[in-house]
Order: structure tokens, then sequence, then C-alpha cells
């Protein structure tokens, strides 16, 4: 039974309007409307819907348009209308929305007043519950940027963690992988993960989508197999399978940190405190024990130097420690992609020929997984020290890693995507004979999402040549795949602009491929 509206204030239906307006909550009321005067709310960026407890706050909207809203309505786009969860036809009042409370210690953070805890879990269940806007989440990340103490990142790391769901293992060991990201084509998860699971240890591997990437882990392994898993069929999963790999977003782990990373990737703000937040506030709300950081460091990655590597692990340790969870960084060569494909399809393409030890696999992705699986089995009590390499190798190498992949595959349910590649592809050469002496992991991701990726899971970049590979003038460097003609003229342009390669200090042109 649906609860009743306030029946002495003005009351609106609501409408769905089939309109995707991301991450924003949007309502929409006609100018004309009956029950509310437009004009009242011009003061307000946001109005308040309520239907008895349950209320949302949303940005207020004003159509001439009739067809679109009509004068008793109130029209909710996609996200408000998935959220508040009330069918269309409910009753609902609205009103102006005062702006949150916790906007009080977001305004002192900019002023360069330390936050305490209590105020940090106010502002992280704002957020959590869709009440900031994109401006206002921008002033909380650039106070947290100029300087965040100790016990604030400690603090907005529990916030993080509590507000979504907590997952518990009754597994005395729970080991975990998460790599800081930036370097193109690196899914080591997706092979590592068999690998341990095949060996007894448990990973219940939840990643993200891709924000301003062109894969994340769950896009790439979603060409595999499922990957929008509930709570309980994931546990149903792991304890079938010792490990999984689905999108974190589905179980609702640290919703807070997805809206403060699509704020802060087209800023370019991440810092060091923000980063490990981020990171470790999920693997606290995922039950993790034991946590491998990869640390990629080169000049195009997002740690350039042993210094900031040292800064970094540092922080991870801290956080680590307090909560209990005990984590070791490796720091590896991000001076280059991982693999031979930036894109979904290209990427599982690799991870299978690793997993099936097809002599053509990319030998940097098998050799890493390996190198990261190995420290990661050496948490097992039972396992000698020093053996887990080896170890590591033993399950790649016999097919158990290959076997439980498939085993992995087969509980989280088939594929529904696309797995074909892009049908319209060019090649960027090498402009004359020398050695590739640089490649720009930003700009290849750059790239690969332009071509079309991940939305066109097909679509990216395969390459031919890494570092300190010779070349000969007009032969290709990389392939570009899209779908979309616009997509791949655009992809073009940008790669003619800068390709990310240098050969011999010196960018080549591209050629295209009909």
């Amino acid at each position: 039974m649906m609860s009743p509206v306030d029946a002495s204030r003005p009351q609106l239906t609501i409408r769905q309007i089939r309109l995707d307006t991301g991450r924003e909550n949007v309502a929409v009321i006609s100018r004309r409307s009956r029950a509310l005067r437009p004009e009242v709310f011009s003061g307000f960026s946001r109005v308040e819907i309520r239907r008895g407890t349950k209320s949302l706050l949303a940005t207020l909207l004003i159509s001439d348009d009739d067809a679109l809203i009509g004068p008793d309505d109130l029209g909710l786009a996609e996200p408000s209308f998935r959220r508040f969860g009330e069918p269309v036809g409910t009753a609902v009042t609205v009103s102006p929305a005062p702006p949150p409370a916790s906007l009080d210690a977001v305004r002192g953070k900019i002023q360069g007043r330390t936050l305490a805890a209590d105020e940090i879990k106010a502002i992280v269940n704002d957020l959590a519950r869709y009440r900031y806007s994109d401006m206002e989440i921008a002033a909380f990340l650039i106070g947290c940027a100029r300087f965040m103490t100790s016990d604030e990142l400690l603090a907005l790391v529990a916030a993080m963690a509590s507000v979504g769901t907590q997952l518990r293992w009754d597994r005395p060991v729970v080991v975990d992988k998460h790599c800081i990201g930036g370097i193109p084509g690196n899914r080591t998860s997706m092979v590592l993960v068999p690998i341990v699971a095949a060996h007894g240890l448990t990973i219940p591997k939840t990643s993200s989508r891709a924000i301003t990437s062109p894969a994340g882990t769950a896009d790439t392994m979603e060409v595999l197999a499922r990957v929008d898993v509930g709570v309980a069929e994931m546990k149903e999963i792991v304890a079938a399978c010792n490990g999984c790999m689905i999108w974190g977003g589905h179980v609702n782990l640290s919703p807070a940190d997805d809206i403060l990373i699509s704020v802060e990737r087209p800023l370019c703000l991440d810092t060091r405190e923000q980063m490990v937040a981020s990171i470790m506030s999920k693997k606290l709300a995922a039950g993790s024990t034991h946590l491998l950081v990869d640390l990629p460091v080169g000049p195009s990655a997002k740690v350039t130097g042993a210094t900031d590597a040292m800064r970094l692990r540092k922080l991870f340790e801290f956080v680590g420690d307090h909560y209990g969870i005990a984590v070791e960084t490796i720091t590896t060569d991000g001076r280059q992609p991982i693999g031979n494909g930036i894109g979904p399809v290209l990427e599982a393409q690799d991870v299978m020929a690793v997993l099936g030890n097809d002599p053509k696999a990319p030998p940097d992705l098998r050799e890493k997984s390996l190198r990261l699986a190995g420290r990661l089995l050496e948490y097992d009590p039972q396992l000698r020290g020093g053996s887990g390499y080896a170890r590591a190798r033993e399950l790649l190498e016999s097919g158990a890693a290959l076997k439980q992949m498939q085993k992995i595959i087969d509980n989280q349910g088939p594929s529904t995507c696309r797995k074909d590649l892009g049908t319209l592809t060019a090649d960027v050469v090498a402009p004359r004979d020398g050695v590739v002496t640089a490649i720009d992991c930003l700009q290849l991701n750059r790239l690969a999402r332009t071509a079309g990726a991940p939305i066109d899971k097909g679509a990216g970049i395969k390459l031919f040549k890494k570092v300190g590979d010779r070349v000969e003038a007009g032969e290709p460097l990389y392939r570009i795949y899209a779908f979309d003609p616009s997509e791949r003229e655009l992809t073009l342009a940008a790669a003619e602009e800068t390709s990310g390669y240098t050969v011999d200090g010196e960018q080549p042109f591209r050629e295209q491929v009909l």
C-alpha cells in the first residue's frame, strides 16, 4: 500500500519522460501548471518531490510544450523516475528545496577548515542521495584537493564505505587486486582471478565500468559473461567458483565514489588522497582482507616517478593498517599499453589468448598477470614462501585457469553483448625506418574512446608495435576499429594531429585502410 500524500498541499501526477539525464535528477512542470506557480521556484536550484516519507531532490525545468508535460503533471526524467520508485500516475507534492545543511561544511573546507568525521559523513550521505549538484560536488573536490589531513582521509574512507552495501565473507583470507588505472589494455585482473580461484583462494572481484577510458574490467568481462549480478547471486557464484568478476555498481559498493569520480575525471582532479579514498572505501565495503595495488609508473601514467609511487604506497598502507586490510603495493612498467588490444572485445581476445596458452598471446599481459597472481597466492598460509609465481604459472600452463574462467562465465551467465569487431578500419603507419621510442598511453585511450569504445564494445585499437620495436616506413603501428563513419573520421583526425607514437623522436602520420 502506498504512503499517502499531504492532501493540504498542491499535488501533481507523475509522468515518465524518456530522457537520460545521466547522474542528474531532473523534473519538469508546465509553465501553465495548475498546482504550482513556476515563478515561485525561480530562486531555487532544486525542488523536493515528496510522497509520504519518500522524497527526492531534483533540478526543475519549465516546459511550454503541453505535448511533453500537461498542467496537472510532473515529468520525471529516467534517472529521477527510477530513483523515486513510484509508478506513473502517483500523486506527489513539490516544494522548493533548501540546500543540504552539509554544504556549510563544504564551504568551510574551501575556506581552509579541517572537517570533523560527522561533517564528512553528512556530506557523503547527501552525495549518495543525489542531493548535490555537479557544481557543489566540484566545490567539495577542489576543497579536498587543496589539503586533506590524515583524520579526514580516514573519515572519508569510512563514510564512503558505509553508505552502500557492505559485504562480509566467512573465510579468513579474502584477496583482491586493484590497479590505479591509466594504462590501456591492462586487463590483468581477468587473467589472475581465475588463476587465484583455481588455486583455492577467495577473490570476489568487483570492478568498475569505464568513465573516461575505453574499457573497464566490467566492460571487458561483459563481452564474455553477464556482470550485472546482485549481492545474493554474487555470493552463490563465489561459493561455487571461489571468485567472480562483476560490476561493482550493481551491488552498490561505495556509491558516493562513482558520483565523485564522474565529476573528478573531467576536471582532472586525481589527488593521492582522493584516489586512496576511492579505492580503499570499495575494498573495505567489499570485505577484502588482503589487497595488492598495482602502481604503473611512466611518463603518461598517473604516477610518473618513484617519489610519487612511494608517497602513494605509504597512504595505502596507512589506511589499510587503520582498517585491518593487509595492503601491498607493487610498481609496474607504465610506459606503454599492456597487451595488443584497447577496447572491450580486443581486450577480451587478449585475455582468452593468455588463458588458452595461445603462442600468439601478448607476452607482456601474460607475464604481468603471472607476477601479480603469484603475489596474491603468497597470501595462502599453506603455500611455501617464494613459490607463488611458480604455482601461478603451473595453474595457467596446465589449463586449470582456463577451466576456472569457463566455470566463472557459466555461473555468471551468458553475455548478451555483440562480440564482433568494428567493420570500419584505418591504420596509422610509421613515417620512416626507425625504432618506436615512446607511446602516449593517455592519447591512445582518447583515440580508442573516440572510435566508440566502450559503448561499441568492438570499437578500439589493435597495436602492432611496442616501445623498442623496429619499424619500416609505411608499416602499420596500430589499427583503428569503429562502427560509425563519423567516429572513424574523428579518430583519424585526432590521430593525424597526435598519434600517440614516437618513432625516432617524431610523430607518424596516418593512412586509411578501406
